[in-house]
């Protein structure tokens, strides 16, 4: 006489649990690499630090460069070397229109 069994032994099922786990386990790793490879090729955090970093620095050089500027125009040999230059182009000039009359 044939019985049919429908109770599974323990250690099949703990069998099955094992590599349900492992297999579990397998795909959570694959994920995760997958996942980090997304992160670097579209650049993430890292492309964002970046370009921040870059931005800042473009700021001080611009705001070291406008203070450098003005700060040339007020110095003073600037200003007489200015003031000189304007006396010389005018006494030129002046000569130019007398010269013509």
């Amino acid at each position: 006489m044939k019985t049919s069994r429908t109770h599974k032994s323990p250690k099949d099922q703990a069998l099955l649990i094992n590599v349900a786990e492992s297999i579990g386990s397998t795909l959570g790793a694959i994920a995760a690499k997958a996942d980090a490879a997304q992160r670097a090729i579209t650049g993430g955090d890292v492309r964002a630090r970046v370009k921040s970093g870059a931005e800042k620095l473009i700021r001080r050089g611009t705001r070291a460069a406008s203070r450098a500027t003005s700060a040339v125009k007020r110095a003073k040999p600037t200003r007489t070397a200015r003031r000189t230059v304007r006396k010389a182009a005018k006494r030129v000039t002046g000569k130019r229109a007398r010269a013509k009359k």
